[in-house]
């Protein structure tokens, strides 16, 4: 199988902290914490990719050390296990993303609009990306490995619906969306985005998907079509 060309998704700011000594600290300590912060982010960075490689269950420490270029007992300075591992790769790459959702402000224009942008947004941090990649190794093994799967749902899944919730409230209040019972379903505000992650990896080959064209049907059928101005 052909690699793809690795693209870090590591967020800036970790990348930054591990590189940066903090100010005011003596430079031996400084040193030795930056030179622990690098190991992280390094083990880090390779546990995404021997997991996006070999899959959960497959995936070995030695493996992931070796990709590091530390030594294995390294590894556990850092993380009891490949379970713990996981779960920091998961807070690291996809959380922020999700975060940004339950921060946004009250929208000025339309539901939609912000509706729109976050969703587009997603889609372009997500598909064609390792965070692609990582959320379909859990949609793959996560029923082989529910601990991994109740983390997802708890840090990633939970918060995006409580946040696509509120949007959806917010829209029905406003008028802009008729059908309430939506807000019982907010899985459906943000089905087009799954599909897409999934269809990429399956059928993108046969049948090149337009994530973003389907992003605004959809849209059309729960806020109705935009009116030509």
């Amino acid at each position: 199988m052909t690699k793809k060309p690795v693209k870090s998704v590591m967020p800036s700011a970790v990348r930054a902290k591990a590189r940066a000594p903090a100010a005011g600290e003596a430079a031996p300590s400084s040193n030795r914490a930056t030179r622990a912060a690098e190991r992280r982010a390094a083990i880090v960075e390779a546990a995404m990719e021997e997991f996006i490689a070999r899959g959960f269950a497959a995936t070995r420490l030695d493996d992931i050390a070796k990709r590091a270029g530390v030594a294995k007992g390294t590894i556990y300075l850092h993380f009891k296990d490949k379970e713990s591992m996981f779960e920091e790769l998961v807070r690291t790459v996809i959380v922020p993303v999700v975060a940004r959702l339950t921060a946004l402000p009250p929208p000025t224009g339309s539901v939609r609009d912000l509706v729109e942008g976050f969703a587009g947004d997603f889609l372009k941090e997500v598909i064609g990306t390792r965070r692609g990649d990582l959320v379909r190794l859990i949609v793959a093994e996560g029923p082989r490995f529910p601990s991994v799967a109740d983390f997802y749902y708890r840090e990633v899944v939970s918060r995006g619906i409580a946040g696509m919730r509120a949007l959806i409230e917010l829209g029905i209040a406003r008028g802009e969306i008729r059908e309430k019972n939506l807000a019982r379903y907010p899985q459906i505000l943000v089905a087009p985005a799954m599909i897409a992650v999934i269809w990429q990896s399956l059928f993108a080959r046969h049948a090149p998907l337009d994530a973003q064209d389907m992003l605004r049907v959809h849209l059309d059928l729960i806020f109705g079509e935009r009116r030509a101005t």
